[in-house]
């Protein structure tokens, strides 16, 4: 039988082992997003070269399919499998280092985590946020400020954060009472906010799903530092998404998220100081933490995209 010219000429259409990240590279067309074709070459790339490391069994790679195709079924409306994926594996800090680089003295960013919800109630300052009425009452007071420690007046502070049994109220629907231990404040013409809440504990990561069998695994808890989760917004500035840590949580090197960065454990102080607790509600003793949030200018580029 003739052999046509075409198919016994060189081609990078037919598969070489070799060469298999340039051939799966080229096949894509002239007129692909520069930065698409950009970033599947590198991920081709370095995914092959993965392959080729670590040379799979066909069952090991059907069994990374599975544990891919488990993950996406376990999401849901309020849970994000494949963010915890990104979150234990470094990646989701990654990211968040990449594109929010520390500007001068501002807050360092760390990643907004699975259970932010948008829409959180709007509180005046003072308020307690706690509804359900477990766990130690905290005090949180501060500023939001400019690199120069100008106050930035009419900012807005989203918070959250669990509850003293460990789990957001959206993991617990019909348990705690909706919106609990959320809220939205605005800064006085000072910067000034404050609100009342509980001290944070560390929490295990939803790991009944695959996420949680792969930490198991791989001999790694799933546990959280404590923290309180904040989204501090004001026009002019960077949308600051960090959080605040306690400093007595024996998970505070070993976060499962890799989410503590040292500039963020603050200093929770406990007080026993019967009239300042009467005014505030509370019973002594009791936690107060003071921490200012300094936002960094937009940059150039963001403010034109």
């Amino acid at each position: 039988m003739k052999v046509s010219q075409a198919m016994s000429s060189p081609s990078p259409a037919f598969f070489e082992e070799a060469t298999s990240a340039e051939i799966v590279n080229a096949r894509m067309g002239p007129n692909v997003d520069p930065r698409l074709r950009r970033a599947m070459q590198i991920l081709v790339t370095h995914l092959h070269a993965a392959v080729r490391e670590i040379a799979p069994t066909h069952a090991e790679w059907r069994a990374a399919i599975e544990f891919l195709t488990e993950t996406g079924q376990m999401c849901s409306d309020w849970r994000q499998e494949f963010i915890l994926l990104s979150d234990v594996l470094g990646v989701s800090m990654l990211v968040d280092a990449v594109n929010h680089p520390r500007f001068g003295n501002s807050t360092e960013h760390t990643i907004l985590g699975p259970f932010h919800v948008a829409k959180a109630p709007h509180y005046g300052l003072g308020a307690n946020i706690c509804l359900d009425g477990k766990g130690e009452p905290l005090v949180v007071r501060g500023r939001v400020v400019d690199g120069a420690r100008n106050p930035i007046a009419g900012a807005q502070i989203d918070v959250w954060q669990t509850n003293q049994d460990g789990f957001y109220d959206v993991q617990q629907k019909g348990i705690q009472p909706e919106w609990n231990l959320r809220g939205i404040f605005t800064s006085d013409s000072e910067g000034g906010y404050w609100f009342r809440t509980v001290k944070p504990r560390f929490y295990p990561i939803p790991d009944d799903g695959p996420v949680g069998k792969l930490l198991a695994r791989l001999g790694r808890h799933p546990n959280r530092a404590a923290h309180i989760h904040f989204m501090v917004t004001a026009p002019g500035y960077e949308t600051l998404i960090t959080h605040v840590f306690t400093p007595d949580c024996q998970y505070l090197r070993e976060d499962t998220v890799f989410g503590v960065k040292r500039s963020l454990i603050a200093d929770f102080r406990s007080l026993d100081d019967p009239a300042q607790a009467q005014a505030l509600g509370f019973s002594t003793p009791f936690w107060a933490v003071d921490w200012d949030f300094v936002l960094a200018p937009v940059r150039a580029k963001d403010a034109v995209e």
